[in-house]
């Protein structure tokens, strides 16, 4: 299904047509998203749980596109000049406010944070969209890097965070591209790997309004096909690529 899917996306028919994509994918009891949020029609509440490099550049991008955005650190005070740069509609506090603010949260930690961030503040998502973008690093994260390189970063996250919708996304781009997005004349492709269509097609709006170009790769089973060390990691391929060397 996502084969033929991709070989004919674009930017306009990824959004109005990933329900059919994703049809026959379950979603439980999860509260859905308002038609006006995957239409385009109103801003996100964005709650952002670690505001560094990549959670900070992507922020900014989501606040330029007009949505409300609430960074989040154990030292907000330290946020003042990002909150500052992201505009009116950006706010600043602890990681719980940010999980509490957002309808959509973004998790942007260090790899090995990630139990910790489940068991902190999964009560406060559930039912949320949470995309984490996080990649295990052995040298960095110890020996749960190579338990959750062995499983896959979507398993191994879903297993971290349960009850949230979780999307895989943002993980193999650099900070440094995504300040630079969009790129000219041909745009970066970003994977998306979610086994809720609703939380896949809100991803992909915020992929596009951070200046790329969605790639639905398939479910949390995917995303070890565009882990770190992967030919596609940071490479900056566009869509086409990407679907080319994934081979959707």
């Amino acid at each position: 299904m996502a084969e033929s899917y991709n070989k004919q996306i674009t930017r306009k028919n990824f959004l109005q047509g990933a329900g059919a994509a994703f049809a026959g994918l379950a979603t439980g009891q999860l509260p859905a998203v308002s038609q006006a949020i995957l239409n385009n029609q109103e801003p996100l509440r964005i709650g952002i749980i670690g505001s560094g490099r990549i959670g900070g550049a992507v922020g900014l991008k989501w606040a330029e596109a007009g949505h409300h955005i609430f960074f989040s650190s154990r030292h907000p005070e330290e946020l003042t000049d990002l909150v500052a740069s992201a505009g009116e509609h950006a706010q600043a506090g602890l990681p719980d406010a940010a999980a509490r603010f957002g309808d959509v949260i973004l998790i942007a930690v260090p790899y090995a944070a990630l139990p910790q961030v489940g068991r902190d503040y999964s009560p406060l998502m559930q039912g949320k969209i949470v995309i984490d973008c996080g990649n295990p690093r052995a040298d960095r994260d110890g020996p749960m890097a190579d338990a959750a390189i062995a499983l896959g970063t979507g398993v191994a996250s879903a297993n971290f965070l349960p009850g949230v919708r979780l999307v895989r996304s943002f993980s193999c781009v650099s900070w440094l591209q995504v300040q630079q997005a969009p790129r000219s004349p041909e745009r970066i492709g970003i994977p998306i790997a979610a086994d809720d269509d609703e939380a896949a097609r809100v991803t992909a709006r915020l992929v596009e309004d951070t200046g790329f170009d969605p790639v639905f790769v398939g479910g949390l089973e995917r995303p070890r096909e565009f882990d770190r060390g992967t030919p596609v990691y940071v490479r900056g391929m566009s869509a086409a690529e990407l679907r080319e060397t994934l081979g959707l």
